[in-house]
């Protein structure tokens, strides 16, 4: 059953401790707990993400959970040269097996001194939390896991083209780097006994939107079946050496099916052969990132957002599932200061059952395209 935190927040209102979420403190359901992106306003970079990294242990302790139990944590800042500095505090609260973790550069946060956000996906107390490693790997260089596993779903960290064996940084274009990442993907997943197939949801980080045309072209040659569902954004990475970074989260279940919902005409949409619509596995939905741009919405990102949560909503209808039945989302913006008008169609599409949700400033694949959202569902 369906359970979130008794007190809801809107991206102006303070929780207790100091830190800002953009709504429920966490939203559990089916063995997982959803943490929203979660900042602080004030201070430094090592300031902010201490106070953050606190307020996300309150919220899992509130749901049953801890640190110590997340399975993946995504953290967006608004300035690489933070990088170190933020890095320095993580690793204090993630001394051993650390969660997997996704580490990206954004234009901005919904807070304007808001340095870095943070939001997480954990298991309950005494839930499985296995580490993933392949056999003759290093360490990471980081404190992040490659993969963790909880029963039969992995998250897998954000995946760079690096050497598993010797952390050596492995050169190229888009081409080159999103095939080794694949190549990491499968090798991590092997030890879960999974494969690519196997994947429901990824996400995918490119520094330049010119490379998107080269970068499908090698991430589709890595499915056999049906791609998952999938976001594709433009950030700035940890390095400049990385032109891509995929995050994915794979669950092994033969009831996996992917949708392909209607049109607003009733139709059959196209399959994209790059990624589906959505992925349902068992009682799970997860749904690929969409945008509203229509001919008659341009720059409205109010219109746009209603739009796209009204194609999220088709989908999910699809699949046997409610708007009300997202856990959690993702909210890519273009312009930070347009946060208002998503907020405010966001709420007029969820009204209540709120998902933990993580909204972002970033750059867009899809022309004229305000924003991009991306859920998962449970029932």
């Amino acid at each position: 059953m369906r359970f979130s935190a008794a007190f809801a927040f809107t991206l102006t209102t303070i929780s207790l401790t100091g830190c800002r979420s953009h709504q429920n403190p966490a939203v559990k359901s089916a063995g997982f707990i959803y943490v929203p992106g979660t900042s602080a306003a004030t201070g430094d970079i090592k300031e902010q993400t201490k106070a953050t990294l606190e307020a996300l242990s309150a919220s899992l302790k509130t749901a049953g959970s801890s640190l110590d139990k997340a399975c993946l944590v995504s953290v967006y800042l608004r300035d690489a040269s933070d990088f170190a500095a933020m890095g320095e505090v993580y690793t204090t609260y993630f001394p051993k097996n650390p969660p997997a973790r996704v580490t990206v550069m954004v234009d901005g946060l919904p807070d304007a001194d808001g340095l870095v956000q943070i939001s997480a996906i954990a298991v309950p107390d005494g839930a499985e939390r296995k580490i993933l490693k392949p056999q003759g790997w290093s360490n990471s260089p980081l404190p992040y896991s490659y993969g963790v596993q909880s029963g039969n779903t992995v998250f897998l960290a954000g995946l760079i083209s690096r050497n598993g064996v010797d952390n050596a940084n492995v050169k190229g274009d888009v081409t080159a780097q999103t095939t080794y990442v694949m190549g990491n993907a499968t090798a991590i997943l092997k030890e879960a006994n999974m494969t690519l197939n196997d994947v429901a949801q990824s996400r995918v980080y490119i520094t330049d939107t010119a490379d998107f045309p080269a970068m499908n072209m090698a991430y589709r040659a890595a499915f056999t079946d049906a791609p998952p569902a999938r976001a594709t954004i433009r950030t700035g990475l940890a390095s400049p050496d990385y032109l891509v970074e995929i995050a994915m989260i794979a669950v092994k279940d033969p009831s996996r099916i992917a949708i392909n919902p209607p049109g607003p005409d009733g139709k059959p949409g196209p399959v994209n052969p790059n990624f589906s619509a959505a992925i349902r596995v068992g009682n799970r939905l997860f749904v690929a990132g969409m945008s509203g741009e229509t001919g008659n919405n341009k720059g409205n990102a109010r219109a746009q957002t209603t739009e796209a949560i009204a194609r999220v909503e088709r989908t999910m209808k699809a699949a046997g599932f409610r708007l009300s039945d997202a856990v959690e989302g993702m909210a890519y913006v273009v312009d930070r200061t347009k946060f208002p008008e998503v907020d405010a169609a966001y709420h007029d599409a969820f009204r209540e059952d709120l998902p933990a949700r993580t909204v972002v400033s970033v750059g867009l694949v899809v022309p004229d395209a305000e924003g991009e959202f991306s859920f998962i569902a449970q029932k």
